[in-house]
């Protein structure tokens, strides 16, 4: 997804700062905590509106941006 940014927005007045879906109150990090913990997009979708399938796939995408941006080391 080329257009996450179309989706994803951070005002330090919302949700102290954090990145959400534009208009919502859903961080992405908690769009990223579920699908870590095995929900799928339409269960997210499901138990957060208004977020859309596509607020999901820009999650991911934000989140491929960030881990391909930083150097990560592996914990042991």
């Amino acid at each position: 997804m080329n257009n996450w940014q179309d989706r994803i927005t951070t005002n330090p007045h919302v949700c102290h700062g954090k990145p959400c879906i534009r208009g919502t109150r859903v961080m992405v990090s908690v769009i990223l905590d579920n699908l870590a913990e095995g929900s799928t997009p339409e269960e997210i979708v499901h138990d957060y509106p208004p977020s859309t399938p596509e607020d999901i796939r820009a999650a991911l995408a934000y989140a491929a941006v960030l881990a391909a941006e930083e150097e990560l080391v592996p914990l042991r």
